[in-house]
């Protein structure tokens, strides 16, 4: 068709009033609006792909911080639960939900763990004196049989296997223990303690901090570095994911719910016994300090004080804790450790960031620890001389 031929809508004498072709005057266009319109656009499109890494130029973007830029997207889909992963958290979270056991005679389980004899089994002697009933005693003793000289710790010992340090016979006798405790309906908290652990305070003290906290201690905090994330396997997939990973001292305080799901765990217990173990893929992941603070962040989170109520030095930066020995032993040492009130936690990256948490008790700050380690044998008799004094500090 003929361009003339393109406006022929009706007659030919309606043709002939159509007007002539117009001149459009030409438009000064606002060169600097586009300009303008361009850096930004250009800005905030590297803005997307290439987030701030860091804290400092946050404000540009939104006074709430860097996260203005996710909100843009969609939310992640969920993860898709595995059949057993289904299965775990549902009998979990029923046992949660359940209330605890009322009992006329609440009691505290001291379970330790000890490679024969304890000790300091007559300072423990002197501190459950006179408050029998209200607690029991469990001994796990993995490679000789215990000679006891208190009347509290006969015939407490519990069918035992050996433990290797690093490997996952820890949480095995862990595990043995809490399952023996939890015979006993009158158990409501139940404290895990080593044969080198000595009281901080009087029994009273001990029985009223636990009974009336409604949460469990077990230590957790996040470490990326190499003694911390740096340990995680992708063979833990999908159950348990690096983001959370977590890191504690194996020594915790918690509550009947919280002991009857450990011993009822199997799925995510599997996980650690397979994938976390010394020299596995040139690392060095052990069970005992990541298993149950892992555990516990993925599923009751809020159910858990993040840090442990039995002290430990790791000033020294070793594998293993500050040994106190006899010429330690003060009254100053202890009270030193009586009063701290903050739990501090130490990363393993370069950057060795410090952690700082309050210690509270029921939404009050106090302090922190009512058992300390690790403690010499030779420091028995001092100890037993300044247990008076030092528990009514």
């Amino acid at each position: 068709m003929k361009a003339g031929q393109a406006w022929h809508l009706g007659s030919i004498g309606d043709m002939q009033i159509l007007p002539g072709p117009r001149h459009r005057p030409s438009l000064k266009r606002p060169i600097w609006i586009i300009f303008l319109v361009s850096i930004v656009s250009l800005f905030l499109v590297c803005a997307y792909i290439y987030p701030p890494r860091g804290s400092a130029p946050c404000y540009v973007f939104s006074s709430r911080g860097c996260n203005v830029l996710s909100d843009w997207l969609p939310p992640a889909p969920a993860r898709a639960y595995t059949d057993e992963e289904i299965a775990s958290r549902v009998v979990i979270r029923e046992i949660l939900k359940t209330s605890p056991t009322k009992s006329k005679n609440s009691k505290i389980a001291f379970m330790f763990l000890s490679p024969g004899s304890l000790p300091f089994e007559k300072l423990w002697d002197k501190f459950f004196n006179g408050h029998e009933g209200k607690f029991s005693v469990y001994v796990h003793a993995s490679k000789e049989r215990p000679v006891h000289v208190s009347r509290y710790f006969l015939n407490r010992d519990i069918r035992s296997d050996e433990i290797v340090w690093g490997k996952i016979s820890m949480i095995d006798a862990e595990r043995r223990l809490l399952a023996n405790a939890l015979k006993d309906p009158d158990n409501q908290h139940f404290v895990l303690l080593s044969d080198s652990c000595v009281p901080l305070h009087t029994f009273e003290y001990v029985y009223n901090s636990l009974m009336y906290a409604n949460i469990s201690f077990i230590d957790c905090f996040q470490d990326p570095g190499p003694h911390g994330n740096g340990r995680y396997s992708d063979h833990m997939l999908p159950e348990v994911q690096k983001k959370d990973f977590r890191k504690g001292a194996q020594w915790f305080s918690m509550i009947r719910q919280h002991a009857v799901i450990v011993v009822a765990d199997s799925l995510y217990y599997s996980k650690f016994r397979d994938y976390c173990k010394p020299g596995l893929e040139g690392k060095n992941c052990i069970p005992d300090e990541h298993y149950l603070p892992t555990f516990f962040h993925m599923l009751d989170p809020v159910g858990i004080a993040n840090w442990s109520v039995t002290h430990v030095d790791w000033s020294e930066r070793k594998w293993h804790p500050k040994l106190y020995k006899a010429p330690d032993i003060t009254l100053e040492l202890l009270k030193n450790i009586t009063s701290i009130d903050e739990s501090k936690h130490v990363t393993s990256d370069d950057k060795r960031e410090e952690q700082v948490q309050a210690c509270l008790w029921n939404g009050i700050k106090r302090p922190c620890y009512l058992f300390a380690r690790k403690f010499h044998p030779g420091a028995l008799d001092k100890l037993l001389k300044l247990f008076s004094n030092y528990t009514t500090l």
